[in-house]
């Protein structure tokens, strides 16, 4: 039986730092600094393979690496030469013992090579290449909607730098815009504003166009079933419906809808000491993309009549079966009630939108794993 040897990669743009770590050991062993390329770990092993005398050689190694802005690629690379590897959440890695505030890429990388041999970890999910890159699609979406948000920002504070506060209604209407176009502006100050609202229409038509390319991916045989199914849900429409199921690609691979609103961050941390109990705000680990997307939903639950459905809704629930839209309505009252009855026990409006948000997650689980009963 060959003995399991755990290697941790801390890795950056310029370099990869690696540390092996054996289970009965105090420290790691064999740390060393290579070029970022996959290559190079491969033949940090067999160096590692060859040192190890005591073990004769027969080793096994599992490698891993925190998750950030390698992406997957260098699992991909490694998975492909045989290597078993792991791409770590950041939030469970072990951390340094308390007083202990020396960092270096090696006690790093140690740390994530124990992490691997105690398991104390929870590994990061790897979707497929489809999957991937619709997942990126509507990431590099989200860019231009926050730079279009941005722009926004800089137009209504040039304004208010110059004089002029809009006080009519709502912003960035038919009517706002016209506003912008009939302000009496000095000639440089006009051509500022101009290049501003280029850049404003710019973003603005871009994200109507990505928007459409989303509804067409979302009607791709593999997610048209399942986007119209969460689409039954108040505050989920064919976006985050669609940005959900590749993110979470496999909902089978949590066991309990808890697992899930804990992967997503969404449940309370603690603080605990013999009896004494501190309960904490969430705890915000896990995948931070959807979990943002569950508090935008779930704002759609602050509004309107329990037991009321739109137009907008009964359009989405239509030509699902009758079992899925009953599943959807009852989580959709239940929903709109707690907040309410939290809201009248004087819970603040943001502690009552993050308990949603977590209950939505939930009900999504169970509707993607067809535990609808």
């Amino acid at each position: 039986m060959n003995s399991i040897l755990y290697v941790g990669i801390d890795v950056h743009t310029t370099n990869y730092t690696l540390c092996t770590f054996s289970l009965g050991e105090e420290k790691g062993i064999f740390p060393h600094t290579v070029a970022p390329d996959y290559k190079q770990i491969l033949l940090y092993l067999e160096m590692v393979r060859t040192k190890a005398a005591g073990l004769n050689g027969n080793v096994d190694f599992i490698c891993g690496y925190e998750a950030g802005c390698l992406g997957y690629t260098l699992y991909k690379q490694l998975t492909e030469h045989g290597v078993k590897c792991l791409i770590l959440a950041p939030t469970t890695i072990l951390q340094p013992k308390k007083g202990k505030r020396i960092k270096t890429d090696k006690r790093d990388a140690e740390l994530i090579a124990k992490s691997l041999a105690y398991r104390t970890y929870s590994e990061v999910y790897v979707p497929d290449e489809q999957d991937n890159q619709v997942k990126e699609f509507i990431r590099m979406r989200e860019d231009h909607q926050t730079a279009l948000k941005k722009i926004k920002q800089q137009i209504n504070s040039f304004c208010l730098r110059n004089g002029f506060h809009y006080t009519a209604g709502n912003t960035w209407t038919a009517k706002h815009l016209n506003w912008l176009h009939s302000l009496p502006l000095a000639p440089m100050l006009w051509e500022i504003l101009q290049e501003y609202l280029v850049t404003y229409t710019y973003l603005s038509d871009k994200l109507e166009r990505l928007d459409q390319r989303i509804e067409e991916l979302a009607e791709l045989p593999r997610y048209k079933q399942n986007v119209k199914k969460l689409t039954c849900f108040m505050g989920i429409k064919t976006k985050t419906a669609l940005a959900t199921i590749v993110e979470i690609s496999d909902f089978s691979r949590f066991t309990k809808p808890a697992k899930y609103a804990s992967y997503l961050g969404l449940v309370p941390g603690e603080d605990s000491s013999g009896d004494d109990r501190n309960h904490l705000g969430i705890t915000k680990a896990g995948n931070a993309h959807i979990r943002r997307l569950m508090v935008e939903s779930a704002q759609s639950y602050s509004r309107g009549h329990i037991g009321y459905k739109s137009k907008a809704l009964k359009a989405r629930q239509a030509g699902n079966d009758a079992q899925t839209i009953s599943y959807a309505d009852r989580a959709n009252e239940r929903l709109r009630r707690k907040y309410y009855k939290m809201i009248a026990r004087g819970v603040k409006r943001n502690v009552a939108i993050t308990a949603i948000a977590r209950e939505l997650s939930c009900f999504m689980w169970g509707m993607m794993t067809d535990n609808i009963a």
